[in-house]
């Protein structure tokens, strides 16, 4: 078995069996015709002079003892030996989509087991390695990186960075020579560096190009390396970083990557993005209930912050209902000694001064208007003013006899300490089983300093710890809601995906923000799990001003929510809410079910995106202009993958006030048209001049 096809609905991988372990020879558009050790011949290497005298792979674990000179992808040693293995394996195909590789190296006592699957309906790719310590004495696991490879016209890198209340920031550059390393040491999965990259051929766009998209799922520490070798070959490594002696293995003991996805395309940056949406939609997200409606949200946070009064809030509460909330949730406050941001974390008890009757006030008013109730946690946090300090200082993550800094007036609780972990999961379950609540806010403030578990670096165990205490508590309320909110954007990736329904993109809500961020997280997860919310006309973060239907647009493609103390606002206001609720319960099956797509803009002073149900004739569709125009006028909205004989629809579902800047609008947008889809794709629809920060929604329905 010397060459392995591995193929899905649109892509192939061929491997080549190697001395030691299998080497990628090609990954891109499907394989067609017949696959046979003739190509070997074809895709042979020459070797060039003044160099070695055999040629070198790019395996699947490129080894420093095969004259790998770029970065290997295991490092280790047992007391300073056994540092450069040279593995043997054995191939094991299951069909035509999976393929396992053991591979022994009996001289350094090590075993390395590498998985690849393809997953036949998405195109994704999944990689996981093992690598297991066969000796008596200790091996220190210093990396174990994954290794892809692209072809050599990949030259261009695009990468999503941040920070609070700014995250999934795009960023491009050329890939030609050397490595770009991204690290992130943070110990979550951090707003700065999200574990993912895009590699394609230079220029690639929305619609076009050959691309390559990588996502790490992992929420502790990460490093991507993209390389490129003198020689002009192209890799990709991704790993969990790991502090110094984290991973020390005894004899039978095994150390497990994180789960690499990647995914091939060969017409841009929609494609890729309908793989990963495919995947996580068939793979990752597990709904308790996956008929039911992604429940639209109000949180309380901006509305009130800490000040909790229950007959204030059960006010909140009717209003919610009557714009059409769904899903209430009392955020930050509710517990003892909570009357500001620096003290209380860790006292999971209800503050009965705030609450003399209870929550069960609240939650029977909640559900008696017909929504269900959530409320905020953020259990891996202990203030030092909490009762849980003073009796316990010993209970948090750090170096003994070392002082180290507080993060948002906290520090984080030891998850690996028995005692810590039994707490946090009896106060939590006790919460959930003493009342009806459906959903919590999972949050987690703050970075990892001193990451220390009895004197030894720990991000890893703390990683772990987390996923077993948010498992445990599934398995004890299988029917609950989490939402992963981490100061925001700060941990979200596959694998918290896999315990959690919704992620909070951002503690910012300016739609400004929003429309920046929103895309780009959209390259690699679908839009019912993106949390979004109309936040107040006056941003929180910004202190910028927006109308409401610049917010109202903005926050209508993910799961919806407001930020509103509808209390506080006039009955005029608490109706534009209500409308934009309403206009995203109407579109709700095609936004979560849809494909979702980046069209093209002529300038870069404007954005245009939408989500089709190619099978029902039905899209949506988002013109946004960001800044002041580029030109006196504006370019025109050219939709893709309609069918090019169909007649459609179109109709304005929401636009902004043109009359001031224009003395006549496009003809279509003054009564609705149809048009076939031929022209729809080819020809466009020439867009209003629309002032900067402002927003238009189009919808297109395909005619009997």
């Amino acid at each position: 078995m010397s060459l392995i096809h591995l193929f899905g609905r649109c892509s192939s991988l061929l491997l080549k069996q190697t001395n030691s372990l299998p080497e990628i020879i090609y990954w891109g558009a499907k394989l067609e015709g017949p696959i046979d050790e003739q190509l070997l011949t074809a895709l042979s290497r020459p070797v060039p002079e003044a160099s070695l005298d055999e040629d070198v792979p790019l395996s699947l674990c490129p080894e420093a003892s095969e004259g790998w000179f770029s970065s290997p992808g295991l490092e280790g040693n047992r007391a300073g030996k056994d540092w450069c293995p040279s593995f043997s394996a054995k191939l094991s195909l299951q069909g035509h989509k999976c393929l396992t590789v053991e591979a022994l190296d009996s001289r350094a006592e090590l075993g390395l087991t590498v998985s690849l699957s393809l997953d036949e309906a998405s195109d994704v790719l999944t990689m996981q390695s093992t690598v297991t310590n066969h000796g008596e004495h200790e091996y220190n696991l210093q990396r174990l990186a994954l290794t892809l490879p692209m072809p050599a016209y990949c030259d261009e890198l695009l990468s999503l960075h941040g920070r609070w209340t700014k995250e999934f920031q795009q960023h491009r550059q050329p890939l030609e020579r050397g490595i770009i390393s991204q690290e992130n040491r943070r110990g979550r999965t951090s707003h700065q560096y999200f574990p993912g990259a895009v590699i394609g051929s230079k220029g690639f766009s929305h619609q076009t190009g050959e691309v390559f998209g990588f996502h790490l799922a992992w929420s502790g520490n990460h490093r991507i390396q993209s390389g490129v070798k003198t020689d002009g070959r192209r890799w990709l490594q991704a790993e969990e970083l790991l502090l110094s002696g984290e991973v020390r293995l005894a004899k039978g003991q095994s150390y497990q990557t994180p789960q690499l996805m990647a995914t091939y395309s060969h017409s841009g940056l929609n494609a890729m993005s309908a793989n990963f949406h495919h995947y996580v939609r068939s793979h990752i997200i597990n709904f308790p209930n996956p008929n039911k409606a992604r429940p639209v949200h109000l949180n309380t946070w901006e509305g009130i912050y800490f000040e909790h009064d229950p007959a204030y809030i059960k006010k909140m509460a009717s209003l919610a209902a009557d714009i059409g909330v769904e899903r209430f949730i009392i955020d930050d406050g509710w517990f003892i000694g909570r009357e500001h941001d620096k003290a209380g974390l860790g006292d999971w008890f209800l503050d009965n001064k705030k609450y003399p009757k209870g929550l069960e006030e609240v939650i029977d008013l909640v559900q008696d208007l017909g929504m269900e109730f959530g409320l905020w946690f953020e259990p891996e946090m202990v203030n030092p003013d909490s009762n849980l300090y003073r009796e316990h200082p010993e209970w948090v993550l750090g170096q003994e006899g070392y002082q180290q800094k507080t993060g948002r007036y906290q520090y984080v609780l030891d998850l690996q300490n028995p005692q810590v972990f039994a707490y946090l999961l009896e106060r939590v379950d006790s919460l959930l089983s003493q009342y009806n609540i459906a959903y919590i806010k999972w949050d987690m403030n703050r970075e990892l300093v001193q990451a220390s578990h009895l004197g030894e670096a720990a991000v890893h165990g703390q990683t772990l710890a987390f996923y077993a205490l948010v498992d445990e508590l599934a398995k004890r309320h299988p029917q609950l809601e989490i939402e992963s909110c981490s100061s925001g954007g700060g941990r979200i990736d596959y694998e918290v995906l896999k315990r959690s329904h919704r992620f909070w993109l951002s503690d910012s809500n300016d739609a400004l923000e929003r429309q920046i961020m929103q895309p780009a997280m959209l390259y690699f997860f679908p839009p019912e799990v993106m949390g979004s919310h109309i936040g107040p006309a006056h941003s929180h973060t910004t202190y910028r001003q927006h109308s409401i239907g610049f917010r109202g647009l903005t926050a209508l493609l993910g799961h919806m929510g407001v930020e509103l103390d509808p209390v506080a606002v006039d009955a005029n206001e608490r109706e534009q809410f209500a409308h934009y609720i309403a206009l995203h319960k109407s579109l709700r099956p095609l936004l979560h079910k849809g494909v979702f797509q980046q069209l093209l803009a002529s300038d870069s002073s404007w954005q245009a995106y939408g989500v089709l149900d190619k099978q029902q004739g039905e899209g949506v569709y988002w013109a946004v202009q960001l800044r002041m125009p580029a030109y006196t006028l504006p370019g025109r909205l050219k939709l893709i993958d309609l069918e090019p004989q169909a007649r459609y629809l179109v109709e304005v579902l929401d636009q902004p006030d043109f009359k001031h800047i224009m003395k006549k609008c496009p003809d279509w947008l003054e009564q609705s048209a149809v048009f076939t889809g031929e022209q729809l794709m080819k020809l466009g629809l020439q867009l209003p001049i629309m002032d900067p920060e402002t927003a238009m929604l189009i919808k297109v329905s395909r005619q009997a």
